[in-house]
């Protein structure tokens, strides 16, 4: 049977379908497959909870995580505060105020401590994970956004979005040590721990940076055939890939990271923000502006999309807890209020 007859024919069941009263939804299975050959139109995910969160109906932003403390922080930018939400009791048990902007937030377990970029003051603050109260306050340069880690050196690298540099903090003194320019504007920055370079969007120039966190060097600039507005940006050390998302084009590019070089483009959500990944199954996650999640597996040869579909209004930040495989969406407006949205694999 060729392509055209497939149509037809199903289209000749969905027509009988409706005639017996019979529902569609048990039809769509066989669509889907038909039409995209294997990729799931649906998200993989069942509804766990829907978890209320204090403050107004505004914007969130960076989460991050300490799964052995069963803790996660969600930058709730619109308000100003860093939200401390409980993942083993499942509720919230603080909020650290006076963060300004609030964009990227990151755990540190290894330091028992929290880095937040406080935009609207340009600043870090750092936040003892323990006490959860904040400990220093640092220069983060202008517009400060995304943040990563490198522990041999124990230095914090920051995107300056607009500033168009990157900051350098040595997190045993909290000083500011050394300002990269990168001439661009810079979307999100990752460690890769294989490598141990640090990896940085530089999204007006359609390019990922690399630089040498033992002499702070710009070591390669990577160009990104396909690139729009390359923002997010996840590594998988494991698997020497680097996932980036465009929010201009709303595509997601895979980079091998032995050759340096696109080897994969898929279509996603509009305005594709921010990424995740679940280890055990070797799924990333990628949330978007509009409220679509798309979901990618890696088989160790090529990346295939899992599946996609509508997560909640605004579902433009994720997060995957490494120990249950939960994810946490943060949703600034569900029914008049804030909320955090926990799915689960199926």
């Amino acid at each position: 049977m060729n392509p055209l007859q497939q149509i037809r024919r199903l289209c000749s069941l969905i027509g009988a379908a409706l005639v017996l009263g019979a529902s569609i939804g048990a039809l769509l299975p066989c669509v889907g497959a038909a039409a995209d050959q294997g990729n799931a139109e649906h998200l993989p995910l069942r509804h766990v909870a829907d978890i209320p969160i204090p403050g107004h109906t505004t914007r969130f932003d960076y989460e991050s995580g300490d799964p052995e403390r069963h803790l996660l922080m969600i930058a709730h930018l619109g308000d100003g505060e860093v939200v401390a939400f409980d993942t083993h009791d499942a509720r919230v048990i603080a909020t650290i105020t006076n963060v300004s902007a609030v964009h990227g937030v990151l755990v540190i377990p290894e330091l028992s401590r929290v880095f937040a970029s406080a935009t609207g003051t340009n600043e870090i603050v750092a936040i003892d994970e323990k006490t959860l109260q904040v400990v220093a306050r640092m220069p983060g340069g202008v517009y400060p956004d995304g943040m990563a880690y490198a522990p041999d050196v124990h230095k914090l690298y920051v995107s300056n979005e607009t500033g168009k540099t990157e900051t350098v903090i040595d997190v045993s003194t909290n000083q500011r040590v050394k300002t990269i320019a990168l001439d661009g504007e810079v979307g999100n920055t990752q460690y890769d721990p294989v490598s141990r370079h640090i990896f940085v969007n530089v999204q007006t120039r359609r390019q990922l940076i690399e630089i040498d966190p033992s002499t702070d060097t710009i070591v390669a600039r990577i160009d990104l055939p396909g690139a729009d507005r390359n923002h997010g940006l996840l590594i998988v050390p494991q698997s020497r890939l680097a996932f980036i998302a465009c929010q201009g084009n709303s595509k997601l590019l895979v980079l091998d990271l032995r050759t340096k070089r696109v080897s994969q483009s898929f279509e996603v959500g509009r305005a594709p923000d921010v990424l995740a990944f679940d280890a055990s199954a070797s799924t990333v996650y990628v949330a978007g502006e509009a409220g679509v999640v798309s979901m990618f597996r890696y088989d160790g040869t090529r990346v295939a999309k899992a599946g996609e579909g509508p997560l909640g209004p605004n579902a433009h930040v994720v997060y995957v807890d490494a120990m249950t495989h939960r994810s946490y969406f943060p949703l600034k407006n569900l029914n008049g209020r804030p909320m955090l949205r926990i799915m689960a694999p199926q």
